[in-house]
């Protein structure tokens, strides 16, 4: 069985496309500073695989700061958001562009995650322009046997 799905469809839209939005705005207000992003598309690849201990992501992110980056677990589903500034092409001045095919603006990308994780021990780390996250993965228990203990105090 996969520990992952494809987020074509998720079960509740509604709810990712608010998580999506709260999290550009908190991207937005963290980052005042930076030019405004002009619309652009960019759709960072995903890897996705697993071992016997742990789920793992991984984004290429090259040009991204970690601060231009929120990562949100919840409902079994992984929710990368992020924003890719525009490159200054035109340091040097005017120029006339012959091919532009780096890609910026705000990206979202949502992976569900089938398998059993504790979200709340994952852990992401952005090198080199690589996003790696990690999902520890929840030892199986069904099925195993667990020793019910006996209280034989006598109740007063």
């Amino acid at each position: 069985m996969a520990a992952f799905s494809s987020s074509g469809s998720l079960d509740q839209p509604t709810e990712l496309a608010k998580d999506v939005q709260r999290l550009l705005d908190d991207l937005a207000r963290s980052r005042p500073d930076r030019r405004q992003l002009v619309a652009g598309e960019c759709l960072p690849v995903v890897d996705v695989f697993e071992t016997d201990r742990s789920v793992d992501i991984v984004l290429d992110l090259p040009g991204i700061e970690a601060d231009a980056l929120r990562i949100l677990f919840k409902s079994g589903v992984l929710l990368i958001v992020g924003e890719k500034e525009r490159p200054d092409l035109t340091r040097r001045g005017p120029a006339s562009f012959h091919l532009v095919e780096r890609d910026f603006g705000r990206f979202a990308r949502a992976v569900r995650i089938n398998a059993a994780v504790d979200g709340a021990q994952a852990r992401a780390r952005l090198v080199n322009g690589e996003l790696r996250i990690v999902l520890p993965r929840i030892t199986e228990r069904r099925g195993a046997g667990q020793l019910v203990p006996i209280d034989a105090t006598v109740p007063r």
